[in-house]
C-alpha cells in the first residue's frame, strides 16, 4: 500500500509528462542530491537567436559564421538511462552536433548547429521577432470550450523541386507530443493551394525550409506565399545539403517501427519527402536535445488524393473551427460535433473536419459504427465510460520513446510519471475489450481484434513486478508526487527504501511543526502544497480576530486573497529544501529502476500505436453518436446526386431557441447549377453554409441534420462568402472577391462543390453583372455542383441558354403594419422553385429603417427610371423550352439507370409518370424521339 500523504488544497493539475518546451532544457548534467537542473524552457527561437544571419551588402550574402555557446561537457550516460541500440544512441548524439550552418575552421564552430533565422520581409520590423507561436486564420487553437487541449506542437519541413521539377513539393511533419512522422509529396500548381491548405491543417509551431528558398531579394514564390499566410509562425532555414533523400531513407529505416515498415515501399522513390524528413529529424534532435530510440516512430505517407480539400478561406467562412464573431465560443461545426473525452479524439475530429474523407467504403464503415452505437445503449455508455478514463496516449508514447541526452531531474521525474501513466493506460485495455466484446460492425470488430495483442499483457506484467499495484494516475500535484515517490515496490532497492523513510519523516515533521505553530499562536493553521512553493501554511479568518490585525513576525512571504492568508516561515523553507533533496535522491534511484524496466519492455511498447489509433477513433465515433442523440440527424447515402429532404443548419440549431426552418435541396448532373435569389436577410448565405456543413458531416462519417440525405462525394469544397476587405494585403472588398473567385476558377473540377454568395457587390452594377455572367458561364462548363446566390436578377435569365441551370428563391410575405399604416416584410426562410418576384426589396428594407422618408421616396423614383432603361425581359421560344425538357428528361433517365434500386414494376410506373409529366408540361412540344422515351 502507498503511504497516505497530506492532502493538497491546491487544485493544481497533475504533474504532466514532459512538454516539448521542457524537453529542450539544456541544464548542466544532473548531479543527484546536490543540484537541480534549471527550469528554463528555451524555445527554438531562443536556441537560434545566438546565430544571427550575417549579411554583407544588399544581397544578403551569408558570409561569416558564428556558433552556439559551448555546452557543458557530457559525461557517459548513467547506467540504465536509455534503452535500445547503444551504438545508435552514440552515433546520433554525435550526429546531432554537426553544423547546420556554414562550416568554420574552428572545432567549436564545427561541433554545434548553426541555424539561420531568415528575415521575412525587408523593412518590416514587426515581423522580425516571430514572438507569437499562434497560427494565423482559422486553424489556431480554439477557445477552451472547444479545444482546450490543442496548442501548436507540430514542426514541418517543406522543400520544393528545382528546374523542371518545380512545383513538386515534399513535406514532412512531426508532432512533438506524438511519435508520428507524416510524409507527403505531391505536384502543385502556381497558386500552391495544396501546400498552403495542408500547412493550415497541420497548424505548425515552426516551419523549416532550405536557405536557398529565401535568398534576400530572390525568394522563391513558395517561400513568399507561405510567409504571407503564416505571419505568426516561426521560420527556420538550414542549408539545403541537409535536405538529403539518402539520409532521409536511412532515418526511416532506423526509426520506423516494424508494423509500419511497409511505408518504405511507398516513399523510396519519393525523393522530396525523404529530403524533407532528413532535415526535419536532424533539426528536432537538435532542439529537443534528445534522439528518438531505434524503431520507435510511426511513419506514414499521406498523398493529396485521400481526402477532400477545403481551403483556409472556406474553412474560415464556414466557421469549421472558430466562430467569426467570437473566437471564444463553440458555435462552430467542431463545437456541434465535439463530445470527445480524450485529447486524441479531439485532435482526430479536428483533422477530419478540415480534411473529410473521399472513400465511400471507409465512410460507410464509420456510419455503420455510429448506427450500432445509437442502437445499442449498453455498448454506447460502456465505451464512453472506459474511453473517458484514458490519458493522452500519443503524447505518452512520444515521451517514452525519446532518449534524453542529459539525465536531469526533470527527465527523471518525467520518466517516472509516464511509467505510471503507462500502467494506468494498459490497465484500461481489458475494460475496453469487455465493452467491445459483443459489437457487430466490421470496424468495431477490427478494433476489438487489435486489443487482443498479447504485448499489452506482457508489458503490464513486467511493470507490475517492479511497480506497486496501487500506483496510479491521480489528480493533484501532491497526489502525483506521492505516487511517484512510492511507485517502486519495497525491497527492490534498500537505499531507495531508506530515502523514502527519510522523506516520510520530513513530511511528518512539516505537518507537526505547522500544528505546533497553530497551537502556539492559537490560530487555525493548515498545511497546503503547490508545485511552485512546496509546503506552505494557509489560514482562513472567518471566525477569528487577529491580534493587532497582524500575523506573528515569524511568518514571512504573506499573501492575502479576501479572507484567506498564505504564508511560510524560515524553518518551513529549510524543511522544504530538505524535502527536495530527499526527493531528488528518490527520483534518482527510481529513475535507474524505471530505465532498466523500460529497456526490458521497450521491444513490446509499440503496440501503443494501435491503442492510440483505436481510442481516438472510438472517441470520435462516440462523439458523432452523442451529437445524434441531441437532435434528429439521419444517416446519409452516397450517390451521384445531392438530395436533402428538410435539412437544417447544424450550428444555427445550437444557437437558436427554436428549431431552424428546414429546406429541400436537389442537385444532379442535369441541374447542377442553382441560382438563388431573394431579399436581404431572407436566408441565402445561411442556406449555402448549411449545404457545405452537411456535406462535410457526411464525408467524415457523421449523421446529418435532415429527414433524408444523399450526397455526391466532393473532392474539393470552395466558398466565396465573406464581403470583408483585407487590410493586411491591402485588398479592397472587390479585390478580395476577385482573388477568391480566381482561386476557385483555377482549382475547381467536376468533383467540386462550389458556393458563391453575392459576387460582384464590390463594384458597380453593370460590371458586377458582367463578371457574374462570365463566371457563371465558365462554371457551367464544369460538372461541379454550384450554388450561386445573387441580387442581380438579370442572371436568372441564363437558364434560357443553359438547361442545367435551376432558379430558386426564398419566399417572403407582405403583412400590413396597422400601427404605422405601412406594409412590412415577413421572412419565411423557405426555399421555392423559380426566381423571386420581389423587386426593389432593398428599398423596402431601407424604408423600415431610420432613413428619412424623403430620401426613400427619391430613391424609388430614380430606381424606376433606371430600371426602364436597362432591364430587358428575355423570353424563351418554344424550341428552347423543348430542348430544355429533352435535356432534363435525358438526365433523369441516366440518373435512374445509374442509381435505381426499384423493382421492375415500380420502375415501369416511375418511367410512365416521368413521361406523363413531360407531356403535361409541354403539350405543344414536338414528340420526343422514341429512343429518348425508352
Amino acid at each position: 500500500m502507498l503511504r497516505p500523504e497530506l492532502s493538497s488544497t491546491s487544485p493544481s493539475a497533475p504533474a504532466a509528462s514532459q512538454s516539448p518546451g521542457e524537453a529542450r532544457s539544456r541544464g548542466p548534467r544532473y548531479n543527484f542530491g546536490l543540484q537541480e537542473a534549471p527550469q528554463g524552457r528555451p524555445s527554438a527561437q531562443a536556441l537560434t537567436a545566438s546565430t544571427p544571419l550575417s549579411t554583407s551588402g544588399a544581397a544578403g550574402d551569408r558570409s561569416g559564421s558564428s556558433s552556439l555557446p559551448r555546452r557543458p561537457p557530457r559525461g557517459p550516460p548513467a547506467p540504465g538511462s536509455y534503452f535500445g541500440n547503444n551504438r545508435y544512441y552514440t552515433e546520433n548524439t554525435v550526429a546531432s552536433n554537426l553544423a547546420f550552418g556554414t562550416s568554420s575552421s574552428s572545432a567549436q564552430d564545427a561541433n554545434y548547429p548553426q541555424i539561420v533565422k531568415t528575415p521575412l520581409s525587408a523593412g518590416n520590423p514587426q515581423r522580425s521577432g516571430y514572438k507569437s507561436r499562434t497560427p494565423q486564420m482559422g486553424y489556431s487553437a480554439t477557445s477552451s470550450s472547444a479545444v482546450s487541449t490543442h496548442s501548436p506542437s507540430v514542426i514541418v519541413a517543406v522543400v520544393e523541386g528545382r528546374g523542371l521539377a518545380r512545383g513538386e513539393i515534399g513535406m514532412a511533419s512531426i508532432d512533438l507530443k506524438s511519435p508520428q512522422v507524416i510524409l507527403s509529396q505531391f505536384a502543385d500548381n502556381t497558386t500552391y493551394a495544396k501546400v498552403i491548405t495542408k500547412l493550415k491543417i497541420l497548424s505548425p509551431l515552426e516551419i523549416i525550409m532550405s536557405n536557398t528558398a529565401c535568398v534576400v531579394g530572390n525568394s522563391t514564390k513558395l517561400f513568399t506565399l507561405i510567409t504571407e499566410n503564416f505571419k505568426n509562425v516561426n521560420f527556420t532555414t538550414i542549408q539545403r545539403k541537409y535536405f538529403n533523400e539518402t539520409k532521409g531513407l536511412e532515418y526511416i529505416e532506423q526509426l520506423c517501427i516494424a508494423e509500419f515498415s511497409t511505408v518504405l515501399m511507398e516513399v523510396q522513390s519519393k525523393y522530396y519527402c525523404l529530403a524533407a524528413v532528413a532535415a526535419l529529424l536532424k533539426y528536432v534532435e537538435f532542439i529537443q536535445n534528445s534522439v528518438y530510440a531505434p524503431k520507435s516512430l510511426k511513419v506514414c505517407f499521406q498523398g493529396s488524393e485521400q481526402t477532400a480539400m477545403i481551403d483556409s478561406s472556406s474553412a474560415q467562412n464556414l466557421e469549421l473551427l472558430i466562430n467569426n464573431h467570437d473566437c471564444r465560443n463553440n458555435h462552430t461545426l467542431f463545437g456541434v460535433l465535439n463530445y470527445t473525452k480524450t485529447a486524441g479524439g479531439s485532435r482526430r475530429l479536428r483533422s477530419n473536419i478540415l480534411e473529410p474523407l473521399v472513400d465511400i467504403e471507409t465512410i460507410n464503415m464509420r456510419l455503420d459504427c455510429v448506427q450500432e452505437l445509437l442502437q445499442d445503449e449498453e455498448l454506447f455508455f460502456g465505451l464512453q465510460s472506459v474511453i473517458s478514463r484514458f490519458l493522452d496516449t500519443e503524447q505518452l508514447l512520444s515521451v517514452l520513446v525519446q532518449i534524453p541526452k542529459q539525465d536531469t531531474v526533470n527527465a527523471a521525474e518525467s520518466k517516472i510519471t509516464n511509467l505510471i501513466y503507462l500502467k494506468h493506460t494498459l490497465e484500461l485495455v481489458d475494460s475496453l475489450k469487455i465493452a467491445l466484446k459483443n459489437c457487430n460492425t466490421p470496424l468495431l470488430r477490427a478494433y476489438y481484434g487489435s486489443l487482443e495483442d498479447k504485448r499489452f499483457g506482457i508489458i503490464l506484467e513486467k511493470i507490475k513486478t517492479v511497480i506497486n499495484d496501487d500506483a496510479r494516475y491521480m489528480k493533484g500535484c501532491l497526489n502525483m508526487r506521492t505516487q511517484k515517490c512510492y511507485a517502486v515496490r519495497s525491497n527492490i532497492n534498500e537505499f531507495l527504501d531508506i530515502a523514502r523513510r527519510t522523506y516520510t519523516e520530513i513530511v511528518d515533521d512539516i505537518a507537526g511543526m505547522i500544528s505546533q505553530l497553530g497551537e502556539k499562536y492559537n490560530l487555525p493553521l493548515r498545511t497546503s502544497f503547490s508545485s511552485a512553493r512546496g509546503f506552505f501554511i494557509q489560514m482562513t479568518t472567518d471566525c477569528i480576530a487577529l491580534p493587532s490585525d497582524q500575523l506573528p513576525s515569524e511568518f514571512i512571504k504573506i499573501s492575502k486573497v479576501k479572507n484567506s492568508y498564505s504564508f511560510t516561515s524560515t524553518d518551513l523553507i529549510k524543511m522544504n529544501e530538505r524535502c527536495q533533496e530527499s526527493l531528488r535522491e528518490i527520483y534518482h534511484m527510481t529513475y535507474m529502476i524505471v530505465c532498466k524496466l523500460l529497456s526490458e519492455v521497450y521491444e513490446h511498447i509499440h503496440c501503443l500505436h494501435k491503442l492510440s489509433d483505436t481510442v481516438s477513433m472510438l472517441d470520435m465515433l462516440l462523439s458523432f453518436a452523442h451529437a445524434c442523440t441531441l437532435s434528429d440527424y439521419v444517416r446519409p447515402e452516397f450517390t451521384d446526386t445531392l438530395a436533402i429532404k428538410q435539412g437544417w443548419h447544424p450550428i444555427l440549431e445550437k444557437i437558436s431557441v427554436e428549431k431552424p426552418v428546414a429546406n429541400n435541396t436537389y442537385i444532379t448532373e442535369g441541374s447542377n447549377f442553382l441560382i438563388i435569389t431573394g431579399p436581404n436577410m431572407s436566408g441565402k448565405s445561411t442556406y449555402l453554409k448549411q449545404i457545405a456543413l452537411c456535406q462535410i458531416m457526411a464525408q467524415i462519417g457523421s449523421y446529418v441534420p435532415a429527414e433524408y440525405s444523399s450526397f455526391r462525394i466532393a473532392k474539393q469544397i470552395f466558398t466565396r462568402i465573406s464581403t470583408d476587405d483585407d487590410i493586411e494585403t491591402n485588398s479592397s472588398t472587390f479585390m478580395k472577391e476577385m482573388k477568391e473567385i480566381a482561386y476557385i476558377l483555377h482549382n475547381a473540377n467536376d468533383k467540386s462543390l462550389i458556393l458563391i454568395d453575392e459576387l460582384g457587390r464590390g463594384t458597380n452594377t453593370e460590371e458586377g453583372i458582367g463578371i457574374c455572367y462570365a463566371v457563371c458561364e465558365y462554371l457551367l462548363s464544369l460538372k461541379a455542383f454550384t450554388l450561386f446566390a445573387t441580387h442581380f436578377l438579370e442572371l436568372c435569365h441564363i437558364d434560357v441558354l443553359y438547361p442545367n441551370v435551376e432558379n430558386m428563391h426564398f419566399e417572403v410575405q407582405h403583412v400590413k403594419n396597422t400601427s404605422r399604416n405601412k406594409e412590412a416584410i415577413l421572412y419565411t426562410y423557405k426555399l421555392s422553385k423559380g426566381l423571386t418576384e420581389e423587386t426593389n426589396y432593398g428599398l423596402k428594407a431601407a424604408e423600415v429603417s431610420s432613413l428619412p422618408p424623403s430620401i426613400v421616396l427619391d430613391a424609388k423614383e430614380i430606381t424606376t427610371k433606371i430600371t426602364r432603361q436597362i432591364l430587358q425581359n428575355q423570353k424563351s421560344t418554344p424550341e428552347m423550352e423543348r430542348q430544355r425538357a429533352v435535356y432534363q428528361l435525358a438526365t433523369r433517365l441516366v440518373q435512374t439507370a445509374r442509381n435505381s434500386q426499384l423493382d421492375p414494376d415500380s420502375l415501369r410506373t416511375y418511367l410512365r409518370n416521368l413521361k406523363k409529366k413531360y407531356e403535361d408540361d409541354f403539350p405543344r412540344a414536338e414528340q420526343v424521339p422514341g429512343e429518348t422515351e425508352k
